[in-house]
């Protein structure tokens, strides 16, 4: 796919995803949607790709919607086709499952300003950089909708259901260090520590880690969320380490341990995962 507002780059196992519309301040349109699902899409793919940062070119990350349309910017549906309120898909939201689905980590790279969408897209991301004077505000009811891209799913588990109501109900602009004791941002940096800090963790991922281990880790800790009790997690985790436990990278991570090396692991997420996988997706009869 012919990327116009995004631009995508692997290097030595780290995909790079930069929304690239610097002059309205990476603003999310259809293109960059559809731009967006395709990369992670091939990223999740492409067992070259180990871990994936996401950054926003110039001086913001998202300013969230492309407003230019005026008082319809919303009301728009049927430029995908859609009649009825039961058929439409939010764009941001196919975005964050997109990224959900992902079996790499995803690290945000917040360089500056991250509104809207800008910042619900962010969530399912696995961890979030800022730049500590970054603007951020999920500042839907101020314009007369709700909270979308899955927010309302995933922001009461990042930051419990309180500090959710209160950064949604407000729809108040926030710099990011203001909230860094949230558990919204993993780290807040000055702006231009913001990419090397993010890339130096993707580094530690792809240097030190399984990406079979990853993959089955990301599920279990993400599909944990909605376990009943401590019982069910119980009964994942121990066939996913039954079954890792059975196989080549488990050995490698030991023998590398031992004999005091950096390990080589082989396995991988396209080919080799456990026919179990993925475990809470029903099975079909």
């Amino acid at each position: 796919m012919k990327l116009e507002q995004t631009r995508y780059e692997l290097r030595e196992g780290i995909a790079t995803v930069t929304l690239d519309r610097p002059e309205k301040l990476n603003a999310f349109t259809d293109v960059m949607r559809e731009e967006l699902l395709s990369i992670f899409h091939e990223a999740d793919q492409d067992d070259a790709v180990r871990a994936v940062v996401v950054t926003g070119a110039g001086r913001a990350f998202s300013a969230g919607a492309d407003l230019s349309s005026g008082g319809n910017t919303f009301n728009n549906p049927e430029r995908r086709g859609v009649k009825r309120t039961s058929e439409y898909r939010d764009g941001g939201g196919q975005v964050s499952l997109a990224i959900f689905r992902c079996r790499k980590p995803v690290i945000a790279a917040i360089n500056g300003p991250a509104v809207g969408v800008g910042i619900t897209m962010t969530l399912p991301m696995d961890m979030r950089v800022v730049a500590e004077d970054a603007k951020v505000g999920f500042v839907f009811a101020r314009r007369g909708i709700v909270t979308e891209a899955c927010s309302s799913w995933f922001l009461p588990r990042i930051v419990g259901i309180a500090k959710a109501t209160e950064l949604c109900y407000t729809g108040r602009v926030f710099r990011a260090k203001d909230e860094a004791a949230s558990g919204l941002f993993n780290h807040v940096v000055p702006t231009d520590q913001v990419v090397p800090k993010a890339m130096e963790i993707a580094r530690e991922i792809v240097e030190n880690t399984s990406a079979v281990s990853i993959a089955l880790t990301k599920g279990l800790l993400w599909h944990g969320l909605g376990d009943r009790d401590p019982q069910s997690a119980h009964l994942n985790d121990s066939r996913c380490i039954f079954w890792s436990g059975q196989h080549a990278d488990a050995y490698e991570g030991v023998k590398s341990f031992l004999e005091k090396r950096a390990p080589k692991f082989e396995l991988s997420p396209t080919d080799d995962m456990p026919d179990f996988y993925p475990w809470w997706v029903e099975p079909k009869v």
